[in-house]
């Protein structure tokens, strides 16, 4: 604004004020040119104080005002006016720019340093690097750490800290290198740089160097930052290393080292060191008990998980959303809905706000359980469901055999906005393959990169090769893998072995089998399936094969097992198992129902009994599995009409689906089957699969 325009302003202003007008605190120049009103200069009650600073010229304490008002803009145009500005006003206006991170600002006040002939300390200069390095402008650093004509330690830890934050582990190295001398500052910017930028192995034997060299004894931050290199390997030894050096040199008994050591140590997979050192925590905050409960998840000690949970509900800690999304996961992980819907209570009881994670993990774990109606509700009564809540409840459907219902909801997911993932078209494609929807899933494959955006992943063509085999659809299943740009999985090979045993397809079945050989030669899974199909085509000279080979390497079949639970008790099955306080009733009941199956047209589907054996041996064989067990016990346990849940952890029998169908008859029960794959709910002699898995 030049001269005369602003005695013109003045005028005008002290006409209708009667008082002077501050130049400082003008309005902008459109705005003033319309003479605005009294209201527009009251947004600040210390103008007045400013304006007589300016008046008695006082520009420097001016700065200091405008500075508390955070009003950085107009201070440093108010440089401009201070003939020579101090070391302090540039020192408060760069440490300003530096807090607010104002890169544009700090350049200004940079050029204007440069221009009035100010002559910077080291003190000035090392605030400016502060400056740049904080905002992102690590050119700008440099070159003013290069043209510095003196610099001190904190000059050096300075640029060292603002390449490490950049991940720039080379530059930070060279500089650390080559510097005169160094603190433990030098030393924890690299380790905690290393550590943070993948590099683990770096930041633990620059840790150990650290130990040797002098002057520099570590502080919380440089053991924090070496503990979770040593989690992040994962490396036991040297994080033990690590704990009796902290002890050593007098830093374990911060709270921060504490919490980080209880983290290592369950990484590493040491549970029990670190719930010792969980109980020596005398502030415990609530990262601290979810981390603890989630590491006896991890490890597969979920009862003590839950009896820590219950330990943190008694006490004065509350537990967040990370605690219940935790909790709610195991319980899904484990099937236990009872326990679920209990964690749900207390949630409810105790008004706790939802966030995303518990109430994704609500619907993933009602899911799970087979209570599919009740996720669908969670997710209604979410005011904003996020993705992962979608994606779950279509899952759901999906793994129920519900096809119409999952891909209705993804259609709802589109409408509300949500953007679908990877993931979300993977359980799309999942319903589509469980309900044989070989041109709907084709479509849905079609759109991901067509409508969405996205790329193929490799589980997108695992569903679509396991849709196509099942369905028999094999030429085009071998196209499929034949365009793919990636490297077939093994759950891909998996996925046509198994069509291939539905559809009795043998040469196939070999070429899939020999992929799976080559990826994991010693799954037992690929063995039996193989053996299954060769037992299928009268083949027993391949299946004993196939069996002597896996005596000879060692390879045993994952055992199956079935359970269910009966008054918040898990009751736990074998085939062929004797061992259960009930048995005797058990086996009084499947004889009985296995004379009424027969009556009803029940015919036992022995192909699949890998024993080359009599009919009949073969019939008693298959009566005796796991999961008829735990129906049969499910049933005498449970008075008429209640529904029967079972779960297996391998793929349920083709002849116990089949039996299952005529016992929901005869018992008039509704019997809900969850094995490795899907859920089966059987009712009136129909299943919801439509006999399609």
């Amino acid at each position: 604004m030049n001269l005369m325009n602003a005695k013109k302003i003045n005028s005008l202003y002290r006409l209708r004020f009667k008082r002077p007008f501050s130049f400082s605190y003008a309005p902008p120049i459109d705005t003033r040119k319309r003479f605005p009103d009294k209201k527009f200069f009251k947004s600040n009650p210390r103008d007045g104080l400013v304006d007589r600073l300016c008046r008695e010229k006082k520009f420097c304490e001016a700065v200091d005002v405008l500075c508390e008002q955070k009003r950085l803009r107009e201070a440093v145009q108010l440089l401009d006016r201070i003939p020579k500005p101090s070391a302090s006003t540039y020192s408060s206006l760069i440490q300003f720019c530096c807090r607010i991170r104002a890169l544009e600002e700090g350049k200004k006040v940079h050029e204007h340093i440069k221009r009035c002939g100010f002559v910077p300390g080291v003190v000035i200069c090392n605030r400016l690097l502060d400056m740049y390095a904080k905002c992102g402008s690590l050119l700008d650093a440099r070159k003013l750490f290069d043209e510095m004509s003196s610099r001190d330690l904190c000059s050096w830890n300075t640029m060292i800290k603002g390449y490490a934050t950049m991940g720039l582990l080379q530059e930070a190295r060279k500089l650390f290198d080559g510097m005169p001398q160094r603190d433990s500052f030098s030393w924890t910017a690299m380790i905690s740089g290393y550590a943070k930028s993948d590099q683990p192995e770096e930041a633990l034997v620059l840790y150990s160097l650290m130990q040797r060299a002098p002057n520099s004894k570590p502080n919380i931050f440089t053991a924090s930052s070496a503990i979770d290199a040593a989690a992040a390997l994962p490396c036991i030894r040297g994080g033990k290393e690590i704990h009796g050096h902290i002890v050593r040199v007098g830093l374990d008994s911060d709270e921060v080292v504490w919490s980080a050591l209880m983290d290592m140590y369950g990484k590493c997979g040491n549970v029990y060191e670190a719930r010792i050192i969980f109980d020596k925590l005398v502030d415990r905050d609530v990262v601290s008990w979810t981390a603890m409960i989630d590491m006896y998840f991890k490890d597969g000690r979920s009862r003590e998980g839950f009896t820590l949970f219950s330990d943190l509900i008694r006490s004065r800690v509350q537990p967040n959303d990370y605690t219940f999304a935790g909790v709610l996961t195991a319980c899904a992980d484990l099937a236990s809905g009872e326990l679920g819907k209990q964690v749900h209570g207390y949630m409810t009881r105790t008004g706790f706000d939802q966030g995303p994670f518990a109430s994704s993990s609500l619907v993933q774990m009602y899911a799970k359980c087979g209570n599919i109606e009740t996720a669908r509700r969670v997710l209604v009564g979410c005011p904003k469901p996020d993705l992962v809540s979608w994606t779950s409840l279509i899952g759901g459907y999906a793994q129920h055999g519900q096809p119409e219902e999952a891909l209705k909801y993804f259609e709802l997911l589109l409408k509300s906005g949500t953007k679908p993932d990877h993931v979300t078209f993977v359980e799309v494609l999942t319903a589509c393959v469980h309900a044989g929807l070989v041109d709907k899933g084709l479509e849905y494959f079609d759109s991901i990169t067509e409508k969405h955006g996205l790329s193929h992943t490799v589980g997108h063509y695992n569903c679509m090769v396991d849709l196509l085999a099942r369905t028999g659809r094999f030429e085009e299943a071998k196209e499929i893998i034949r365009k793919m740009p990636m490297e077939p999985s093994e759950f891909l090979w998996a996925s046509l072995l198994g069509g291939c045993r539905i559809h009795g397809n043998v040469d196939l079945a070999e070429e899939a089998a020999q992929e799976l050989f080559k990826i994991e030669p010693e799954n037992p899974a690929t063995y039996v399936t193989m053996a299954n199909i060769y037992a299928t085509a009268g083949k027993w000279d391949e299946v004993q094969k196939l069996r002597k080979k896996m005596t000879q390497k060692g390879i045993n079949k994952s055992p199956g097992y079935s359970w269910t639970e009966i008054k918040r008790k898990v009751h736990v099955f074998k085939a062929g198992d004797t061992s259960h306080p009930r048995y005797d009733e058990i086996n009084d009941y499947l004889c009985r129902l296995w004379k009424r199956m027969k009556e009803e047209g029940y015919v036992p589907d022995t192909n699949f009994v890998l024993h080359d054996v009599e009919d009949e041996q073969k019939e008693e064989n298959l009566g005796y599995h796991s999961e008829r067990l735990a129906v049969a016990f499910a049933i005498i346990s449970t008075s008429e009409g209640t529904p029967v849940k079972v779960f297996k952890n391998l793929r349920t029998c083709v002849d116990c689906h089949t039996a299952f169908k005529f016992i929901s008859k005869i018992a008039e029960r509704k019997i809900i089957v969850r094995d490795s794959k899907r859920f089966h709910c059987f009712e009136n002699g129909c299943c919801s699969c439509g006999d399609f898995w």
